[in-house]
């Protein structure tokens, strides 16, 4: 991986620290990581092996979500809160791919994404993509940038994935997302995903010990009763709260359990 930009952003990076970011791109076998994010990732691997079928099954799970709300549901906005590294179908790819008229915000505060930023802001001509450098946390910030692409009078799909882990106090966590679901009118939508120590995740508790040892953001795992309050208030879409690879699975796919839970849920 190359960093010599130079520029503010490049500066930021910590190449000596591991950072989920560039770990997860590591487990979905991209390469924008560094020795020290590729050592921890084959330490959490070998405690943990399904953490690589939980990351692509979370990849999988944002497809299936973004053309189910681009397709079917008509949604024309996305706020993709946590976007993490550039990868294949991306939300805008798959979004416009559907609908070229789709406006996408990426959010993400991790400089290496931002340095990558670039790559998700190709759009087509008849929509339009940006970034927002800014925590998960500073919601005011995320929404106050949002409203320069998109229309936040006009029905949003929210996409909180597999970010909700890293804010460890769970009040916290659910006054994000009232602050952003707050922000949305009636017809918008939540997407979310969550690890879990269900669903066969408890042989994942020395592995979260030791990424909280060795890397950065600390991350824990919540239960399903406490995902399902992120969704208070709203109407969860079929099958519900369900692992994220046993939502609306392709007809081709014979998935299997892992432990991440997952959920779409519309704003009545």
């Amino acid at each position: 991986m190359d960093d010599r930009s130079g520029s503010p952003e490049a500066a930021r990076l910590n190449p000596g620290v591991a950072h989920n970011a560039r770990v997860w791109n590591y487990w979905l076998g991209g390469k924008d990581h560094y020795p020290a994010d590729r050592e921890v990732g084959e330490r959490v691997f070998g405690m943990f092996p399904n953490i690589v079928h939980v990351a692509r099954a979370d990849r999988a799970f944002l497809g299936r979500v973004v053309g189910h709300l681009a397709g079917e549901a008509g949604v024309r906005q996305f706020l993709d809160v946590g976007t993490g590294l550039p990868t294949v179908d991306n939300t805008h790819e798959v979004a416009q791919r559907l609908a070229p008229e789709s406006r996408i915000v990426y959010v993400d505060n991790d400089p290496l994404v931002l340095v990558h930023a670039r790559a998700l802001l190709t759009s087509t001509p008849e929509g339009a993509t940006d970034y927002v450098d800014a925590d998960a946390r500073d919601t005011a910030t995320i929404l106050r940038e949002a409203a320069r692409t998109l229309d936040l009078t006009r029905p949003v799909a929210v996409m909180l994935l597999g970010i909700l882990n890293f804010v460890l106090d769970t009040e916290e966590a659910l006054s994000i997302v009232r602050g952003l679901m707050d922000a949305v009118p009636s017809g918008s939508y939540l997407a979310l995903t969550h690890p879990t120590l269900e669903l066969g995740g408890e042989a994942n508790v020395e592995a979260m010990r030791f990424w909280n040892e060795h890397a950065t953001p600390p991350i824990t795992a919540r239960t399903g009763e406490e995902i399902t309050h992120f969704f208070d208030g709203l109407d969860l879409l079929d099958p519900g709260l369900v692992s994220c690879s046993l939502w609306r699975p392709d007809l081709l796919e014979s998935p299997v359990q892992i432990s991440q839970y997952g959920a779409l849920a519309r704003k009545p």
